[in-house]
């Protein structure tokens, strides 16, 4: 809908302004002199007559300017924005499975939305600096010096009407919303690819294996307690070959010098 908003506002465009030439001979006077020009705005193939106020003489001019680029560009990257929304919303819809088999469908919207957050940035600010030179070329002051009547003091050159510029404000606006809506959708789309996943599943993986290499080892084990093989009672006191009792059994050499 952002999409469809911004190209629609500026694709759309249409505008006219209104100037008026009083001549010292009201006679070749023309008081409504309209000028009507459109997107793409290639001012300088707009061209218009206006009387010269020496008889009936008319010379043809032109508007200055060629901002057709910077407009074009900007409907451009909607139109594909809009169409790349369309497609990504049937595949999120009817084809979830595919979508996220072997990662891909996620990486390549990532990279994709990543592009178009770029492009939505570069060409709104593009089409904002033509916008500008395009009020300043349909300035209807500055298109009255244009003509050479205007420049005899005797002749009143007025502006009558202005071109309402609203809609093109209004599509520099779209455009940076656009790339703050795809810029902010960038995270959304990268908690899909498998990097977000990785991510989150190696520090959970390593407090994992952290205790348990510890403790299965022989580090943690009883291995001198009461289960070891040096701790173990009566390891030389059992009954030996030669019938002997418990001689080792005992504490060391108290025992030994009893028995002598």
């Amino acid at each position: 809908l952002f999409a469809i908003f911004a190209f629609a506002t500026c694709g759309g465009y249409s505008g006219e302004l209104r100037l008026s030439v009083d001549c010292a001979n009201k006679s070749e006077s023309d008081l409504s002199i309209d000028i009507a020009f459109a997107y793409p705005f290639r001012l300088h193939q707009v061209n218009f007559e206006a009387p010269t106020c020496e008889g009936k003489r008319r010379e043809t001019l032109a508007l200055i300017g060629d901002f057709s680029s910077s407009a074009e560009f900007f409907v451009t990257i909607a139109v594909f924005a809009f169409l790349y929304s369309l497609a990504a919303t049937v595949v999120y819809i009817f084809f979830q499975n595919k979508y996220r088999e072997n990662n891909r469908g996620p990486l390549i919207d990532f990279i994709v939305t990543v592009v178009f957050s770029f492009l939505w940035l570069v060409s709104s600010s593009a089409w904002a600096k033509g916008l500008s030179d395009v009020k300043v070329a349909t300035d209807p002051d500055e298109v009255l010096l244009l003509m050479s009547a205007c420049k005899q003091q005797s002749n009143k050159c007025l502006p009558v009407r202005s071109p309402v510029m609203s809609s093109l404000n209004t599509s520099v606006v779209f455009g940076y919303l656009n790339f703050i809506l795809w810029a902010g959708n960038i995270w959304f789309v990268f908690k899909e690819t498998g990097w977000h996943s990785s991510g989150q599943r190696h520090p959970a993986d390593t407090m994992e294996k952290q205790p348990s290499g510890y403790n299965q080892g022989g580090y943690n084990q009883d291995s001198y307690g009461p289960a070891g093989g040096y701790n173990q009672p009566g390891s030389y006191g059992q009954v030996g070959e030669y019938g002997q009792p418990q001689s080792y059994g005992q504490s060391g050499p108290t025992s030994f010098s009893n028995q002598i």
